[in-house]
């Protein structure tokens, strides 16, 4: 990794000067006690907020209704006091200099990533496409994917009949000759047809023609014209990724279990998902089929959702910097009444109710016979106990050499680290997802 910027340590210097100058205006333009009771109004407002989400979410009828009437009012009566107090222009001006003392921390600590390591290798001779025309609402047909494809020597096979084994196909290409497996289509039949590339030991092309193509995002790969994907064909390299393994089915994003693997299972969300999570989720949130997490010899029992990613996400963007670590991501979210909601607004409260890992393998288990997933978006129930691994550079993946790149995400920012910077130490670079 290498430095964005050679000015750091003034960066970080800023960042503390904009963070003291945020808290002295406060102080100044109120008074000591005036502001501290207006600043405790500030996070009793925000907690309260929390907690009546939490009830909403979790309770139906009436309650419900006046959870989240309160989620409406709270905000505004902490505004009205800040307004009656004339103060709303250091609101304004607080929220500024902490941006730019945020801002100025996070370029401070910025670093590159190159991600994985890629390799020119020659084009395929034979390869072989499998493109569902329904995916991404008809990227297929939109973009011409399948006739491009043709005309760049692959064969194509289209999903445009009744239920396919996907897989079946992709081995039946292979003993064909295929020498290259790739999908258009959603981040699922991509993970079913990887997994097959993978056992083989066949590079394999990722085509964003799915939904939201959270794979090809985080592969670095164009999601706005899917039909670039395709001069890999041509003019290609390779890097080699990790795979995730759900018993023994592989994933390349995650395995979610918990309340959305329940509100996914639904025959009712695929057509009207908001209000189908609304009625589901008290049920779900409610631990009616409690879970328990094991990883590294650790147990957390109760979680109402867990995500098992192929290496970890951020947790304030929802993106894989990398996915080349050889880990798992783990987190597990266990919130167990309204003030546990109201906790997560401080450090100690998201340390009860969050619990992020990064490891090799992880154990789901429940007291049930059988728990719903949700494996790369499809909804599946798998029995209990469900194991999850990591399969270290188990994919060949082809890319375009010419491609957008996976956004740099902006460092969490680490006041300790940007103490030591601000003195001229060099802190350590810190792999935090």
């Amino acid at each position: 990794m290498t430095d964005l910027n050679p000015s750091r340590p003034w960066l970080a210097r800023l960042a503390f000067v904009a963070a003291a100058a945020a808290t002295v205006l406060v102080l100044a333009a109120a008074g000591l006690g005036g502001s501290l009771a207006l600043l405790l109004t500030a996070v009793l407002g925000s907690a309260v907020t929390l907690a009546a989400a939490w009830w909403f979410l979790t309770h139906r009828g009436l309650l419900r209704w006046v959870a989240g009437l309160i989620v409406v009012l709270a905000p505004l009566v902490v505004a009205v006091l800040y307004a009656r107090a004339r103060l709303i222009w250091v609101v304004v001006l607080f929220g500024l200099l902490w941006a730019g003392a945020v801002a100025a921390g996070r370029r401070a600590l910025a670093v590159t990533d190159g991600g994985p390591d890629a390799v020119v290798t020659p084009p395929p001779h034979r390869p072989y496409l499998i493109m569902n025309p329904r995916s991404g609402g008809g990227k297929v047909g939109r973009f011409h994917l399948d006739e491009r494809a043709r005309d760049l020597g692959a064969e194509v096979f289209l999903l445009d009949g009744p239920a396919v084994d996907v897989a079946e196909v992709a081995r039946a290409a292979i003993r064909d000759g295929a020498d290259l497996l790739g999908v258009a289509g959603g981040d699922g039949t991509q993970a079913l047809v990887a997994g097959v590339a993978a056992e083989h030991g066949l590079p394999f092309l990722v085509i964003s023609a799915g939904t939201r193509n959270h794979f090809a995002l985080d592969l670095g790969l164009d999601r706005e014209n899917p039909a670039a994907c395709l001069d890999a064909l041509a003019d290609g390299e390779e890097v080699r990724i990790d795979l995730g393994l759900i018993g023994d089915r592989t994933f390349v994003n995650n395995a979610s279990f918990g309340a959305y693997a329940a509100v996914v299972q639904s025959p009712a969300y695929r057509d009207a998902k908001l209000g189908t999570a609304l009625d589901l989720l008290p049920t779900a949130l409610a631990g009616a089929e409690p879970l328990r997490l094991t990883v590294d010899g650790t147990t957390v029992t109760g979680p109402q959702a867990v995500l098992i990613s192929n290496n970890a996400y951020r947790t304030d963007s929802g993106q894989r910097p990398r996915l080349d670590r050889g880990e798992l991501g783990v987190l597990a979210v266990t919130v167990r009444g309204a003030m546990d909601a109201a906790g997560l607004i401080g450090r100690r409260g998201r340390a009860r109710a969050l619990t992020v890992r990064a490891a090799r393998s992880a154990v789901v288990d429940a007291d049930t016979g059988e728990v719903p997933v949700g494996v790369d978006g499809e909804a599946l129930l798998l029995p209990t106990p469900v194991h999850c691994a990591i399969r270290p550079g188990a994919l060949r993946v082809r890319v375009p050499r010419d491609r957008p790149g996976v956004p740099a995400p902006p460092p969490q920012l680490d006041w300790t680290r940007l103490r030591h910077l601000a003195a001229g130490w060099s802190p350590g670079v810190s792999h935090e997802p």
